[in-house]
């Protein structure tokens, strides 16, 4: 009898079986990111100039010092950005850190519960250990953490906006928004959302938000003009060097500049194109617009922009989560080998073949980025072009297999 109760329970469906075997999976994958490889680190710490900017501006001394001649990593943080992470100065640099590592773990998982409850899947549904898994198992999270910089706070931030404008709370989303904008105005393209929505009230606090933080932290700071003379100047320039926008690794590789903007108007054109199906067709289904709509937005700007890093992928999670939509534009092949480009942990560095390796490793975002703007672009024209011959434009442009039985999450 009672080895009878200390017995597992065993699953008796798949899906129990499932979550039986991918939530100790999931859990140790995540405490192995955070314990391990982030206390370790690697490579880079982007970090220890956080933590310096914010010990100088509590002293009251210059922040933007930086000596841009240099490759590594610098503080570029708008002085509203130095006023909300200040308080990590408060303690040692080691626990400093290590806190540093726990909030922004914190909030990618908080960030995963949020997708799920916009996708009206529960947490006892398998959906939830696979999601957990597959956020600790990319380069996008496992490099946040282990670089210790703020991309979890922005992811969690971008789905919150998400989250509360599909509800209609609109001056909260854009409080979500206008928090990363104070620190790292990544996610400005988002902005869109609302725009044609007419939720004119979260664009107001969006812009609101580090506005006012701006007010509160220019005359605290000792050489604010020095990030408008000196810091932001250098965020418009592009590099060649960690840098997987086209202008990047079209720099990098020596390709022409005329190359190079034929390639940006190019993926521009698919950009536009993409955009406005979506919005023609789609605007009314909120939750497929948003998020795909996210996708195509921040894509491009990661990849047509001056600066594209291959961790900012993380904020792409609200559209490869819409694959439980039925007509998801992610339910196809490509766009799951455009995701393994931008997403994978995988090293393509080669000892045996070292400038295949190299070009392999240093393109797979560029080129992951770049198949999913292409993918999305031929599900939706294809979409139309479908719908124009079979004469039911007016009826939108979705597949006729969804069209007979209407969109809804599966659950499972």
């Amino acid at each position: 009898m009672f080895l009878r109760q200390l017995e597992p329970r065993t699953g008796r469906t798949t899906a129990e079986v499932v979550k039986f075997a991918l939530w100790p999976i999931a859990i140790m994958t995540v405490l192995h990111r955070v314990l391990v490889k982030a206390v370790n680190g690697f490579r880079t710490d982007d970090f220890k100039p956080v933590y310096e900017a914010a010990l100088a501006f509590l002293n009251h001394r210059p922040v933007y010092i930086a000596n841009f001649n240099w490759v590594d990593p610098h503080y570029l943080y708008p002085p509203s950005g130095t006023l909300l992470i200040a308080p990590i100065a408060l303690i040692d640099p080691e626990r400093s850190r290590w806190l540093f590592i726990l909030v922004n773990a914190a909030a990618v998982i908080i960030a995963g519960y949020l997708l799920l409850k916009m996708f009206n899947l529960a947490l006892d549904s398998v959906a939830a250990p696979i999601l957990l898994f597959a956020m600790f198992a990319t380069e996008t999270v496992t490099n946040t953490l282990v670089f210790t910089n703020i991309n979890g706070l922005v992811l969690l931030g971008e789905v919150a906006f998400m989250y509360l404008l599909l509800r209609k709370k609109d001056a909260w989303s854009g409080v979500a928004l206008g928090l990363t904008f104070a620190v790292k105005p990544v996610l400005w393209p988002l902005l869109l959302l609302p725009l044609v929505s007419k939720q004119w009230k979260s664009i107001v606090t969006a812009i609101g938000i580090p506005v006012i933080l701006t007010a509160i932290a220019w005359p605290l700071s000792a050489d604010p003009m020095d990030f408008v003379h000196r810091t932001a100047p250098y965020l418009m320039e592009s590099r060649d060097y960690f840098n997987s926008a086209i202008v990047g690794n079209g720099a990098y590789y020596g390709l022409p500049d005329l190359l190079i903007l034929a390639l940006r108007a190019l993926f521009g054109v698919m950009v536009l194109v993409s955009l406005w199906l979506l919005y023609r067709y789609y605007r009314d289904d909120q939750l497929f617009f948003v998020t795909t709509a996210s996708g195509v937005l921040m894509t491009a700007a990661f990849l047509l922009g001056s600066l594209g890093q291959m961790y900012y992928s993380m904020i792409l999670f609200p559209l490869l989560m819409s694959v439980v939509l039925r007509n998801s534009v992610m339910r196809n092949w490509p766009a799951w080998l455009a995701v393994y480009g931008f997403m994978s942990y995988d090293s393509w560095l080669s000892g045996r073949f070292p400038a295949a390796g190299r070009a392999a490793e240093y393109m797979k975002t560029t080129l992951g980025w770049s198949l999913l703007l292409m993918v999305i672009f031929a599900v939706l024209v294809a979409r139309y072009l479908t719908a124009k011959r079979e004469n039911r434009l007016d009826d939108g442009i979705d597949p006729a297999f969804v069209v007979r039985e209407p969109a809804r999450v599966a659950v499972g």
